[in-house]
């Protein structure tokens, strides 16, 4: 894979910018021209490659449609559908910050007709909300991971530190001074913030407001001076000079910002943090069927219309069997989940 590694140890997305939420419509509005009669196309008598017995296939999205999660749900039932020769319908089903629309899945039949979309929200919601009414790690069967994009920590252009080592000596020198900003308690922008000064030893306070496009707007007026956020929603502030890049949260430095050193290079371990989204089923689904589910899957996932597509939001496709991506999302669970109790971090 390219940016999520199973075999190390692992040591968090709301709100997206003008410019992302007008792509985000952009990919929207051609999936629905070009993707609908694919979605809802009837399987012909003779079929070849089925993942199930031809019935429909339901994808559920825990959250609204916009969000990249929704979109690369919707990629993936564009270019499933007709490999499979089977329906593959978007639904979008909300309440709880995902937790309804997971619960749906988790006691479905695990017979494959109802999948689940997962993010790096599923793994944080393991240890900021109390009694879930399913069990993260046990309820559900993995089947990969189809996509990632790193996070990048940045500052806005009055901070006078021009990298991170400045800026961890910025922090230090004056602790109680900066601010992080997130866009909302548990968000990954909150909890790359928390990361961050877990690792750093740092006194930085940290400021959430109601979604990412408030907390950029008071980050570039210079509110707040610092942000960990996914690299495509504050690129486009990164190019036009209105942000400065730090640090990449990765082991490899991102392609759009290549002269942006990694967490590693900048002497901190364990400040990987990537925003995935992945596919699951309701545990008890069989295993040969999650096995042909991942081939069918990361096929699909792997067509040059579908990396077109997710390479131009930023995302970079992945290809994982079920035994890494399950490996992947537990020691997510659990890495996330220490961070949160180190840090004292309550839910709103």
């Amino acid at each position: 894979m390219n940016t999520i590694k199973v075999d190390q140890k692992l040591t968090a997305q709301q709100g997206t910018s003008k410019q992302i939420i007008t792509q985000v419509r952009r990919v929207i509005s051609g999936l629905m021209l070009m993707g609908c009669a694919a979605i809802i196309v009837i399987a012909p008598a003779k079929v070849q490659a089925q993942a199930t017995s031809g019935k429909p296939i339901t994808l559920i999205v825990p959250f609204a449609t916009g969000g990249a999660t929704d979109i690369v749900a919707r990629i993936l039932a564009q270019t499933l559908s007709p490999a499979i020769n089977t329906p593959v319908v978007v639904e979008n089903k909300l309440g709880g910050g995902g937790v309804v629309g997971r619960n749906t899945v988790a006691r479905a039949v695990p017979d494959g007709q109802t999948l689940l979309t997962l993010d790096m929200s599923f793994v944080t919601g393991a240890g900021l909300t109390p009694d879930l009414p399913y069990d993260s790690k046990t309820s559900f069967a993995p089947i990969c991971i189809v996509v990632s994009v790193p996070h990048v920590l940045v500052v806005n252009a009055n901070v006078p530190a021009k990298n991170i080592q400045e800026l961890i000596a910025l922090a230090k020198a004056e602790p109680g001074k900066l601010n992080f900003g997130s866009g909302g308690i548990g968000t990954n922008t909150h909890l790359g913030s928390e990361l961050f000064k877990s690792v750093t030893n740092t006194d930085i306070v940290h400021v959430p407001y109601k979604g990412a496009g408030a907390v950029l707007a008071d980050l570039m007026a210079g509110q707040v001076q610092i942000l960990v956020s996914t690299i495509t929603t504050v690129l486009p502030y990164i190019r036009s000079g209105k942000l400065r890049p730090l640090m990449v949260l990765s082991d490899k430095r991102a392609d759009v910002i290549p002269g942006v050193p990694t967490a590693k290079e900048a002497g901190l371990e364990g400040m990987n943090m990537d925003f995935w989204v992945g596919i699951a089923a309701p545990k008890g689904t069989p295993t040969a069927l999650i096995d042909k589910l991942n081939k069918e899957i990361n096929t699909a996932m792997g067509t040059t219309a579908a990396k077109t597509q997710l390479l131009e939001m930023g995302l970079t496709p992945e290809t994982t069997t079920p035994a890494q991506a399950s490996a992947m999302v537990n020691l997510e669970i659990d890495r996330w989940s220490a961070l949160i109790k180190k840090q004292n971090i309550k839910p709103e």
